[in-house]
């Protein structure tokens, strides 16, 4: 005998095993056999086992050839609803004064059938489901043995199935394992070894009787039939078959099991029902349970439109199966086809959903490990719902996670070219910000931000803003000294987009006491108060508010006698609750143009201390037109979004801690005084005038301009109304002298019959070819008799009237140099 592991130890059997490489725990109460099956654990990972022992007085006994037989079957028959061998031993081992062979059998974690149900408690519908399920899976496995392997398992009952920790069956106990010879007409032995092990409640009738003959000439199917009926009956009645007739009672078998039950207990052998007949042709396992599970079994081989249609309806239907077998036996197959791909999108849905039934430990173990390697797939579908639902899991995720792990495959979110997925990934940042490391905050997350300040979307550049007045305390000091102000002043305040503009100044509020002092009184409040002539009438009234608490913490610092250099932040003074979100830019779609902004008064200044995903007291919704449309409609408002100016987009500050900005003037240094009152120059666009100030242009003389071009500078001047124009109120008035229309001066130099002569074109400068000699002489010789009298009745040789003569026309040039020469 081959001899696997040997030691002499002291104690019972369930005392230690020096060189075994697993720990021996607590037993069930219940076993096949002579077999004690015990709890045990892996000594190098602490996983979990089951360890089956059995004992003989002798080494020649016969439990000992039949243990040695199951291990031996066990470890060669390998099937998914057949018990995993893992590993396997034989020693001696000593009581008191005496040596006992123990056969030591490892397998994958089991509890006993029996047991579990009792555990479970399943009841109606529920109950029958479970079992459905799992008499499928002991079906397959005897089919397996009997049709494909030929073998006889011999004793299939209640205590032969042990079910696994996600609720499947498995088949074991196969000391009584041998090859069916039906086809060896030689044989006249008994078929089965050590059917002496088999209890007479569990024997067919021809195997009572030993009629080997008889059980040759039956199928392989027919012994483990009879032992499928007696599994029904145990598993139904819940109580352990005592004697054969007991079979009989069929009041507690499913009517639509009873018919396929009743065949398996056939009494003539060669009738009983295949195994796998009872799989393809019961109605019984056809419900919810057996579906589902078989269906997520070959995931792999279903098309794409199957699987989105089965993982959309998973979420309502599991609420319908019972609660354990979808923790225990879905849950990780879910998660399972999700890690490798086979899963579809819709399916994280379902594993969020079916994740939220478990405990906080079982939830960390079970889910979390999936969700954190879902974040590296390249599916856009999968890092959405991810984003999405980022609220369920988040505060789960350790700090080492999400700054080694997580936060680099979201930080791609940023830069996606679809603007959904750059605002979801904005908002997860809110939940995922308090696990960031403070050199991921400013080496990588505000560079994201102040990208995404200047984003195209104007949601998206609303809700950066709201971001980041409620990530402020999470920044270190020099970082919002160098960011907030320059990110809600000179971007924010100064957006197209209105909704924008009243993020920035609640931004400004809730982060009211980060500010000096210093900084309120000369970088805020100059560009707060300029919003208060703002457009937007929700804008404007935020101002006020903003101006009002500012200058009530500006009080507070004065009756504290507080000096202007005090670089101490003020206490703010404002009610507290957390910035809301605006609306998606996605949902802007085929409504109006309409801009609306609900906040209550009291939001206007945010805590920073206390995080939460939503709030009652202020939320900015942006309007429901397509951002493209928005970014057009609010093209005339002085506000456009200026570059970045440095690393990360808020340029950098000097050593008193202010930055220096150009459009940090008054608004007063630009306009230029003038000395008299003149008409402004035609405005291109309004767009053009609030960009930049109105420049009047001086014009030399009220002649230089024709009376045309004054009229259109008129009408381009009159166009613009006061309320289109945020200059007019500064604008100089139009001028009331009116210009004298041109008067023309006749000159003793012009002809008097040429009116035109003052203003004519020039002569033109083409090159006149040369006279030749005949045109020279016929043009003197007219010259020479215009100057005698009468001349006007003389008529030249060769241009009188004769008979067939006609006056040549003359040309333009000639014209031209006869009354040249006139004058």
């Amino acid at each position: 005998m081959l001899k696997f592991l040997k030691g002499v130890v002291a104690g019972s059997g369930s005392g230690g095993l020096k060189e075994l490489p697993y720990n021996i725990g607590e037993p069930y109460s219940s076993a096949w056999g002579s077999w004690i099956h015990y709890r045990g654990t892996s000594k190098d990972d602490g996983s979990s086992v089951s360890i089956f022992s059995l004992s003989g007085s002798n080494a020649q006994d016969g439990h000992l050839m039949a243990a040695r037989n199951g291990v031996k079957r066990l470890r060669t028959v390998r099937h998914p609803n057949v018990l995993s061998f893992l590993h396997s031993a034989e020693v001696e081992v000593v009581e008191g004064s005496i040596v006992r062979p123990t056969i030591y059998i490892v397998t994958e974690p089991v509890m006993p059938l029996s047991e579990k149900i009792k555990e479970l408690g399943l009841e109606g519908t529920q109950r029958d489901e479970y079992y459905a399920w799992g008499l499928h899976q002991i079906a397959k496995a005897v089919s397996f043995l009997n049709n494909d392997c030929k073998l006889v398992h011999g004793n299939v009952c209640v205590e032969s199935v042990v079910v696994t920790p996600t609720l499947d069956w498995k088949l074991h106990a196969f000391d009584v394992l041998s090859e069916f010879d039906g086809h060896n007409e030689a044989a006249t032995g008994p078929m089965l070894q050590f059917e002496w092990l088999v209890g007479a409640q569990y024997k067919p009738i021809e195997l009572l009787k030993n009629d080997w003959a008889t059980i040759r000439k039956s199928p392989p199917w027919a012994v483990d039939s009879w032992g499928m009926g007696c599994l029904i009956f145990e598993l139904f009645s819940a109580t352990k078959l005592a004697r054969t007739e007991e079979l009989r009672n069929v009041g507690c078998v499913p009517k639509t099991l009873l018919p396929d039950y009743q065949r398996l207990l056939s009494s003539t052998p060669t009738r009983r029902l295949n195994t796998a007949k009872l799989i393809e042709n019961s109605d019984y396992f056809h419900n919810k349970l057996v579906e589902t599970i078989q269906f997520m079994e070959v995931l792999n081989l279903k098309d794409s439109v199957e699987k989105d249609s089965f993982f959309r309806k998973l979420p309502n239907l599991a609420e319908q199966l019972p609660r354990q077998t979808v923790l225990k036996k879905l849950l990780p197959m879910l998660a399972s086809s999700l890690e490798f791909g086979s899963a579809a999108a819709p399916a994280l849905n379902s594993l969020l959903k079916l994740g939220s039934w478990l405990s906080t430990d079982e939830f960390n173990s079970k889910v979390l490990p999936t969700i954190v390697k879902l974040f590296a797939s390249n599916d856009r579908a999968i890092r959405v719902g991810l984003l999405q639902h980022i609220d369920q899991y988040g505060a789960s995720l350790s700090a080492q996670i999400v700054d080694e792990q997580v936060y680099v495959h979201v930080a791609t979110g940023f830069s996606d070219t679809s603007a959904f997925l750059r605002e979801l990934t904005l908002k997860a940042m809110l939940i995922l910000i308090p696990k960031l490391s403070q050199r991921t905050i400013t080496g990588s997350l505000l560079k994201y931000l102040s990208k995404l300040q200047v984003d195209e979307e104007p949601a998206i550049r609303t809700n950066t803003t709201i971001l980041l007045g409620n990530i402020a305390s999470y920044l270190n000091e020099g970082t919002r000294r160098r960011v907030l102000i320059n990110a809600f002043t000179v971007r924010a305040l100064r957006d197209g987009f209105a909704p924008a503009r009243a993020a920035g100044l609640m931004a400004l509020s809730a982060t009211s006491l980060y500010y000096d002092p210093t900084e309120i009184a000369t970088r805020i409040l100059p560009n707060v108060v300029v919003l208060t002539i703002d457009p937007d009438s929700d804008v404007r009234s935020k101002a006020f508010e903003a101006i009002d608490l500012f200058l009530q913490s500006m009080k507070q610092h004065h009756e504290k006698g507080g000096a202007a250099t005090d670089s101490g932040a003020l206490t703010n003074v404002g009610s507290a609750s957390l910035l809301g979100w605006a609306m998606s830019s996605l949902t802007l779609k085929g409504k109006g143009s309409e801009q609306v902004l609900a906040s209550s008064s009291n939001s206007v200044v945010a805590s920073v201390h206390q995080v939460t995903t939503s709030s009652n007291n202020s939320a900015l919704y942006v309007s429901d037109t397509p951002a493209t449309h928005l970014s057009s409609a609010v093209d005339h408002i002085d506000h456009p979004p200026p570059s970045p100016t440095s690393t990360d987009g808020w340029g950098e500050i000097d050593e008193n801690g202010e930055q220096e900005e150009e459009s940090d003037k008054d608004g007063w240094d630009d306009i230029e005084v003038m000395e008299e009152k003149k008409p402004p120059a035609a405005l291109a666009t309004i767009h053009a005038a609030q960009q930049r100030p109105i420049v009047q242009t001086k014009i030399s003389g009220a002649n230089s301009l024709p009376s045309r071009h004054q009229n259109r500078a008129s009408k381009d001047v009159t166009r613009v109304s006061d309320d289109e124009d945020p200059w007019a109120a500064i604008a100089a008035p139009q001028p009331t002298t009116k210009v004298k229309s041109l008067s023309v001066t006749s000159t003793s130099s012009h002809d008097d019959n040429d009116p035109w002569a003052a203003i004519a074109a020039p002569p033109p400068s083409t090159t006149v070819k040369p006279l030749s000699a005949t045109t020279t002489a016929r043009i003197r010789s007219s010259s020479e008799n215009s100057n005698r009298p009468n001349s006007a009745n003389i008529h030249p040789s060769g241009s009188g009237r004769g008979r067939g003569s006609k006056t040549a026309p003359m040309k333009l040039g000639a014209q031209r140099l006869s009354r040249n020469s006139e004058l």
